[in-house]
């Protein structure tokens, strides 16, 4: 019995492990819920789960009588009460953005086993969290489909050593798009992802590629991996989550539906591994599986995950948090979709070399990077 902390419970990776736990509940306890502001959801979840803290971001008006019984904490702290909690062996890590950093160094901190599904904490901090981690000696579960992906390969490994990982993308929305066309998406156009369901900002991150930069720089850390051994192929069917290349030449790839529940609960349940309930994979009924180089002129953004690496220090943490000031500025309509890659290379080239040794480092620079991107944002009048 693995008793389990979930942040983020009301996202769609928080559900959908819910989803799971439920159909395993001999095998998980979910011990913490938190979320944002999802009041009524996280009490219906705390109904069916019966968890023993409970936390929201933003305090609601009232709580149930019926649920007077779970402690409830209130405000950011929330998260860090739930992650250290002593009763929770393993922390499910699905809070949205650079939030995901403190949490799981607060979870390392307290010995705990972290299932990452935040990019950002290894975006901002990979060096510091996989010290934490070395240190907790506890692993970094990858709950990412692609990261999931690359782990299950490397299990299989044997002594065969790794000379490549290939992180596969759908392509987005925006695959077959020109540039041109691209630059000017609206919002509706961005967050209609053809393979996936999920929150705004991932959305968006996905038709820009964005979120393949991410990956990238997550990658780097999870594998230690240098960043020039990680590509990225285009694969819109969605089956092959990702493959490595291995020094005699050989190459394994994880393939499945696509389906989150399958990673998901691969890292709940490692080193066990458990039925999700999901349909099996039909290859015959799928049919063609193709791949395609990125284009850099339709996803530039991507290729800013190899400048930031690159340029070391918190290059990697001002990319991100550049990347989020401007989504949030495209998706309140403020400047058209082309402008997102832009305002985030701006930043990097006009913020500079920032160190990144102490998470207080990585939140000043993240600061940094913020202010640096409103004031480009507002030069272009957004």
């Amino acid at each position: 019995m693995r008793k389990i902390a979930l942040l983020g419970s009301t996202g769609s990776i928080g559900t959908q492990a819910l989803d799971v736990a439920a159909r395993h509940a001999d095998r998980f306890q979910i011990i913490a819920l938190t979320a944002h502001s999802s009041a009524e959801k996280l009490f219906a979840q705390a109904r069916q789960f019966h968890p023993k803290l409970c936390g929201l971001v933003v305090e609601p008006e009232s709580i149930p009588d019926d649920l007077r019984d779970v402690e409830w904490v209130f405000g950011p702290e929330c998260i860090r009460a739930a992650a250290t909690l002593a009763e929770a062996n393993d922390v499910l890590v699905s809070v949205v953005g650079f939030a995901g950093l403190p949490a799981v160094m607060a979870a390392l901190g307290a010995g705990k086993r972290v299932l990452l599904a935040n990019k950002e904490a290894l975006v901002a901090g990979g060096a510091l969290v996989t010290e934490a981690a070395r240190k907790a000696e506890q692993p970094l579960l990858p709950v990412d489909s692609e990261h999931s992906a690359v782990f299950q390969c490397l299990r299989a490994r044997d002594t065969n050593a790794p000379s490549r990982l290939i992180l596969t993308a759908s392509g987005g929305p925006f695959r077959t798009w020109n540039a041109k066309d691209i630059e000017n998406a609206t919002v509706a156009q961005a967050l209609k992802h053809p393979n996936w369901s999920m929150g705004r900002k991932i959305t968006i991150d996905s038709a820009s590629m964005m979120n393949k930069a991410l990956e990238i720089i997550e990658a780097r850390w999870l594998f230690d991996m240098p960043p020039e051994k990680i590509d990225v192929l285009i694969h819109p069917q969605s089956i092959v989550h990702s493959m490595v290349e291995f020094d005699d030449g050989g190459v394994l790839a994880q393939l499945g539906v696509p389906d989150m529940r399958l990673p998901i609960l691969y890292a709940m349940a490692f080193p066990d591994r458990l039925t999700t309930g999901a349909r099996p994979l039909d290859l015959a009924q799928a049919g063609s599986l193709t791949f395609e180089a990125p284009d850099r002129a339709k996803f530039p953004g991507m290729f800013l995950a190899y400048d930031a690496l690159r340029a070391g220090g918190a290059a990697c943490a001002m990319l991100n948090a550049a990347n989020e000031t401007a989504v949030e500025a495209f998706l309140a309509e403020r400047i058209p979709f082309g402008r997102i890659w832009q305002v985030s290379r701006d930043t990097l080239e006009a913020a500079g070399a920032q160190p990144a040794n102490t998470v207080e480092a990585v939140f000043e620079a993240d600061a940094l990077a913020r202010r640096t991107a409103r004031g480009i944002l507002a030069r272009m009048g957004a």
